[in-house]
């Protein structure tokens, strides 16, 4: 009796230690096969964050304004449409890098051109930004055709602690392409107003060898040679107070463009004669007797004595 009780005794202990092993393993089991799965979501969800839509824009240009156009907002040293503190709206020390980790490689057309800013606390318009991190904006320049290039904007911000990607909201992509917007305009209206001052450079050439073949003609036809002298050189004087001003006193700031911020190209004196070969309702696009060219304001200018 005493001997069955203990062989049922050390039964059940067997009994007990094959179950106990078998819990174990089916916890590892379970822990094989959920941990993997837990990191393929988590790797997924990682990806997945850093990809946005972006700003895609398809412009009536040749990549060579765009680029152009492009390198100006790459240099400016700004984020535009965030910032990290409330008094001050401008986020400037971005920085343009050749490449950055912070998205992933790449793989279509095009160019592509990065600007960073590290160090940037929390921004605005980066959904559920926190934490300190880095932003960094992509660029992707491909062109159509001759005349035609699409330009690609997307805008990211990267905690540096937990590496977690907040995609922006769309203001960072879109303030950044108002600024490019600006400066391709800038370009493009300069290089019309370029053509167009060719065009009346042409004129005014052609004006005057028609002035000067007429001369020769009258001079040849009329016995008053005296007269006919003074009829060209009446016209001639009506053309050049059409097409000749002189600076007002004490004398004016050459600009680069038609705008009061643009840069100074040269300081002219008073009473400097210029030409004009560019007309707009506000401003003179003129050359100075030594070839220099620039803008001024009309309120500046005087007609010739």
């Amino acid at each position: 009796m005493i001997l069955m009780t203990a062989n049922r005794y050390g039964t059940l202990r067997r009994f007990r230690s094959l179950f106990s092993l078998a819990g174990f393993s089916t916890a590892v089991v379970v822990l094989v096969y959920c941990v993997p799965g837990a990191a393929r979501l988590t790797a997924k969800t990682t990806q997945s964050s850093s990809e946005g839509p972006g700003f895609v824009q398809e412009l009536a240009a040749p990549l060579s304004d765009v680029q152009q156009a492009l390198d100006d907002v790459l240099q400016d040293q700004t984020i535009h449409g965030t910032y990290i503190y409330d008094k001050e709206r401008t986020l400037l020390g971005a920085k343009v890098v050749t490449q950055t980790p912070l998205f992933q490689p790449w793989k279509g057309s095009g160019s592509v051109f990065y600007k960073v800013r590290t160090q940037a606390i929390a921004p605005r318009h980066f959904i559920d930004s926190a934490d300190q991190g880095t932003i960094a904006v992509r660029f992707i320049v491909t062109s159509l055709d001759g005349n035609r290039t699409r330009l690609r904007i997307d805008a990211i911000f990267v905690e540096n602690g937990r590496r977690i990607v907040h995609r922006s909201d769309g203001t960072v992509e879109s303030s950044e392409f108002k600024v490019f917007q600006e400066h391709l305009q800038a370009l493009q209206f300069d290089e019309q107003e370029a053509v167009d001052a060719k065009r009346r450079r042409d004129s005014i050439d052609l004006a005057r060898q028609s002035l000067a073949l007429q001369h020769e003609d009258e001079s040849t036809r009329l016995s008053a040679a005296e007269s006919s002298n003074q009829d060209v050189e009446q016209r001639i004087h009506s053309l050049r107070q059409q097409v000749q001003r002189r600076v007002k006193a004490p004398g004016a700031n050459l600009k680069a463009a038609p705008f009061r911020s643009a840069a100074n190209v040269t300081t002219l004196s008073a009473y400097t004669d210029v030409v004009i070969v560019i007309v707009t309702p506000r401003w003179y696009g003129i050359e100075t007797p030594d070839g220099q060219r620039g803008w001024l304001p009309m309120d500046q200018l005087e007609p010739l004595p």
